[in-house]
Order: structure tokens, then sequence, then C-alpha cells
């Protein structure tokens, strides 16, 4: 265990921690065994069933919270500790926010931790759930997910485009719940777009079989099979085979477009990079392009590119966050 792990353990047990460090440090435990286990062992020596909040029980209370500094004495790496016997009121404190995270951890909570990731413009990111699936957060997307799985299923929620590759479960389905869709899944491959404003969604899937259907009407819904894709415009569903594969090399920073219109790709860059793009005549920006930016060139070199193809002029306000492209 390293000085690290050290000082988070003792600013926990002395009460020093934020509530965001405590909740890190407990998604922290749940995801490494060595450190649960030391954790366990640690709440253990200290005596918590024994430990009392009344007055007239505290020197009972600091007989018991010695007794556990003396054994932490006997790991070197653990000699932060020692000090903490000067904090035995604080212990005693500390009893019922102690209590509930040894039932969290040991699986007795009810309710799982609800967690958020999210992709800020011109980035992308990459997480690993706790069944084991991956997940790629493209620029301006939103995840949320449990810190731990019900035996029933796993749900998460995604606001964005991403892609999932889906740990396989017999008994245990992975739902992707966004806007007004559900998609469910045991294991598989597949990618989701869904924007807020944009007036579709997109699933395409990769490998596996995925069902789409509109929430709480599952019955209604379609399955899609490898390398088909469905756009989901209020209730009505059309599927078709995946247009533009490359398209998910966003993953891996790159933006591939394949004879799209340029006022569609300038509407995605909108997206992408959190800026209002203004555009004075849309009929300028119908012309077809197919091609691919780095995610890291940023907004304006790629406007600079899109000029070479089809010329027009390119006004940024700054301080708005406004660019605006004109004749």
């Amino acid at each position: 265990m390293n000085s690290e792990i050290d000082s988070r353990l003792l600013q926990y047990f002395s009460g020093e921690s934020t509530v965001g460090e405590r909740l890190e440090l407990i998604r922290r435990i749940e995801n490494d065994g060595l450190l649960k286990a030391e954790f366990i062992r640690l709440q253990n020596l200290n005596a918590v069933s024994q430990l009392s909040a009344r007055p007239t029980d505290r020197s009972e209370g600091e007989i018991h919270f010695k007794a556990f500094t003396n054994q932490l004495k006997w790991n070197k790496q653990r000699r932060l500790f020692v000090n903490i016997v000067k904090y035995a009121a604080i212990a005693l404190v500390l009893m019922a926010s102690t209590v509930w995270v040894t039932l969290y951890l040991s699986g007795a909570a009810t309710e799982p931790i609800m967690n958020t990731l999210h992709t800020p413009a011109g980035q992308r990111a990459q997480i690993t759930l706790q069944d084991g699936t991956e997940v790629w957060l493209n620029a301006q997307s939103t995840l949320r997910y449990p810190s731990r799985f019900s035996k029933r299923n796993r749900e998460v929620e995604i606001t964005g485009e991403a892609f999932f590759d889906v740990a396989q479960e017999k008994k245990r389905p992975f739902i992707v719940s966004t806007q007004h869709i559900n998609m469910k899944v045991l294991g598989t491959r597949f990618n989701v777009y869904s924007y807020p404003g944009v007036d579709y969604i997109q699933t395409s899937l990769i490998e596996g079989s995925v069902k789409v259907y509109q929430a709480g009407d599952e019955k209604s819904g379609i399955i899609l099979k490898p390398d088909e894709q469905v756009i989901i415009r209020g209730n009505n569903m059309t599927i078709s085979d995946v247009s533009n594969p490359e398209h998910l090399l966003w993953r891996n920073g790159v933006y591939a477009f394949n004879n799209e219109r340029l006022i569609v790709i300038i509407e995605k860059l909108q997206l992408y990079y959190d800026v209002e793009i203004i555009v004075e005549d849309p009929e300028i920006f119908n012309v077809r392009y197919t091609g691919k930016f780095r995610q890291r060139d940023g907004i304006d070199e790629i406007l600079r590119i899109l000029q070479k193809i089809q010329s027009f002029k390119i006004k940024r306000d700054r301080d708005n966050n406004i660019i605006t492209l004109t004749k």
C-alpha cells in the first residue's frame, strides 16, 4: 500500500476528507481487492460495534480505539495512524458513516452510487465499467452509470455519442437508455449517436445483436444484425446497412465523413466543439465532401480545410463563442 493511500485512509478515519473524497475512495476500494480487504481489516480493528456515541461511554470507546492504533503500529506503513489516538472523540462521531461504508462494501447497501462521466468539447474518453464493459465517449457526451450493477440487469444512460463493447453475461442484460429509446443486449459492440437538439437517434451495430425499442414498449422493438443501423425519428425506425464504418474512427480521434453535405458536417462540428456556427447562406454548403479530420486539429483548422473545397468567409466572435460563415 503506497503513501498516497495511507494518507487517504488517514483523512477518512480522522474525518478530514470531503464528501467527494470519501466517495472517490469508496469507488477505488470497490475496484481494488487488496485495498478493500485492507479497509475492512482496519474497520474491524477499529471495533466499531463497541464504540458508543454516548458521553458516558467515551472512556470505553477510547480503550478500544487505543487497541486499534496499537494494531496499526505492527505495520510500519501504518505509522501515520498513530496520531489518530488523539481523535478518539472524532471516531465516535464517525461511527454511523463507518457502519454504512462497511455495509456498502459487503453488498448490503440497497442503492448503488450513480456516477457521471462527461467529456468536454474537442475531447474523448474511455472507461471500463464494473462488469468489464468498455465505453468510449465522444466530445460533448455524458455517461451515467452505477458504481455496481444490480443482480437483474446492467443499466446506463447516455447523452451524446458512445461506443459500447459490452461484456457478455447471459443472465444480466445490458440496457442503454437515451432520450426515449432503450437498447438491450447481452454482449455486443455498437455505437449510439444521440445528441440533444438533433432530430434523430442512430444506433449502429458492429458485432452481436441489439434490440432497439421505445421506452416502455419492448415488444414492438426491432433487432439489429451486424453491420446494420437504425435511425429513429420520433416513433419511426428506419433500418439500413451501416453507411460509413469509418465514422467509428472517432474513438481514435479521427472524424471521418463519407459523401456528406457540408452543411451536415458543420452541424456535427458544432456539437463536437461546443460552438455556435451560423450559416448565412446554407445553399452554398450543399456540396458533398468525403474526408477525415483529426480531433485535435480543432474547429478553426477544420474550417480552413473546408474552405479549400467550398469558398466561404469565416468570422469568429470569441467572446460569445460564435462562428459565422458567409460567401
